[in-house]
């Protein structure tokens, strides 16, 4: 597609156009002010994104698998045959691996092109290694340069997506004004789930927790590991930002998908973001992360996650839905643990106190990670202090 001048009408240009036609015709549009170019010009492909979506329905759908160990070998090649079974085909699935040359090598013997291989009917598996920086950051960013779809999908390496997760997404994008759609993440515990771990902190292993809003409603964000995007978001909002989420870093740290999709919000309020519980994953918790160590470290970790979140969106907007839940969900969960172990279930205190002290380490954490330094890493900031996305 040809470059067009910031400011030009591109309805002409993409309408009855695939959304990876539409996005790049936005980036095109946005070119001298990169992936974060002022709303006025972004403004103008409005009327291009209705008329594309306006019969109903995304167009294909790329899934990103990112991975990073070997340790999770046959988790990774359990995600891929969630992938290739579902009743709804990817369009592609793309594989990234984080700066992992020996991972990568194997999972290109073991799933890459060879003679008389065929992954799936219409469905391509490709390999790539993250071009960014090291993280899920930086993966998601990769794997969304390689996607080709109209929607972009992304599974956890560690999870199994049900066989008509890819169909529910799809029929979340009937409406153009959707730009996201993610499900519900069910914890597929290696032991018994802890009976003294409760559902409202079901988001330190990775899942949907007790308090979230009801399917098919508009949410603030989506959870990471079972979302997915218009592709022309991305040319909206950038890329997922370098500083926040999983990294090598020891603390298990998240919150990338929070800040990208606030960012999306704040740059384009009539764009949507939905939840349905039809979609589902089954997201595997390893025996360790049931330990209360664990939940005490990933509590810590979610407060700096917080912090680092508040301080690229904003707090108003970056604290919005975790105020609620503390101040709503939370002490009615310490009401019913305690109303739990009076009809006999005793480790109901114990759901209790977790509740009371997994708040209080994520708010030291939170207030921690406030405290420290902006400089250094925190990165490239623009005129009102927010930190900005990475490039795609």
């Amino acid at each position: 597609m040809t470059r067009v001048a910031p400011g030009a009408d591109v309805t002409p240009a993409v309408t009855g156009a695939s959304d990876t036609e539409v996005v790049t015709a936005v980036r095109a549009a946005t070119d001298q002010t990169g992936p974060t170019g002022s709303m006025g010009q972004i403004g103008q492909a409005g009327s291009a994104w209705r008329a594309v979506y306006a019969s109903g329905g995304p167009g294909p759908i790329s899934v990103v698998i990112c991975v990073y160990t070997e340790r999770r070998w046959d988790d990774i090649l359990a995600a891929v045959e969630s992938v290739r079974g579902q009743s709804l085909p990817a369009h592609e699935l793309i594989v990234v691996v984080d700066h992992n040359p020996a991972l990568e090598r194997r999972l290109t013997a073991e799933l890459g092109p060879a003679p008389g291989r065929q992954a799936a009917p219409g469905m391509q598996v490709r390999i790539v290694a993250n071009r960014q920086a090291r993280g899920l950051s930086g993966g998601k960013n990769t794997g969304v340069a390689e996607a080709t779809g109209d929607v972009v999908a992304f599974l956890d390496d560690d999870a199994i997506a049900d066989r008509d997760w890819l169909k529910f997404f799809a029929d979340g994008y009937a409406d153009y004004g959707v730009g996201g759609v993610g499900g519900l993440t069910l914890p597929n515990w290696d032991t018994r789930r802890p009976a003294w771990f409760p559902r409202e902190f079901d988001w330190v292993v990775g899942c949907n927790y007790l308090g979230m809003p009801a399917s098919r409603h508009q949410v603030r964000n989506l959870l990471g590991g079972n979302a997915s995007f218009r592709s022309y978001v991305f040319g909206l909002a950038g890329g997922f930002t370098a500083d926040v989420g999983r990294s090598g870093a020891r603390l298990p740290r998240g919150g990338e998908e929070t800040e990208f999709c606030i960012r999306i919000g704040q740059r384009r309020p009539d764009v949507r973001l939905l939840i349905d519980h039809r979609a589902v994953i089954r997201h595997r918790v390893p025996a360790a992360r049931g330990r209360f160590g664990y939940f005490l470290t990933r509590c810590y970790a979610e407060g700096l996650s917080k912090a680092q979140v508040s301080r690229a969106v904003g707090s108003a907007d970056g604290m919005s839905a975790e105020r609620r839940h503390a101040g709503r969900i939370l002490p009615a969960g310490v009401a019913r643990g305690v109303a739990d172990a009076l009809r006999g279930d005793v480790a109901g205190l114990g759901r209790a106190g977790a509740i009371v002290i997994g708040l209080g380490v994520a708010a030291i954490g939170y207030a921690g990670g406030l405290l420290r330094t902006t400089g250094g890493s925190a990165g490239r900031r623009n005129h009102a202090g927010r930190r900005e996305p990475e490039s795609l």
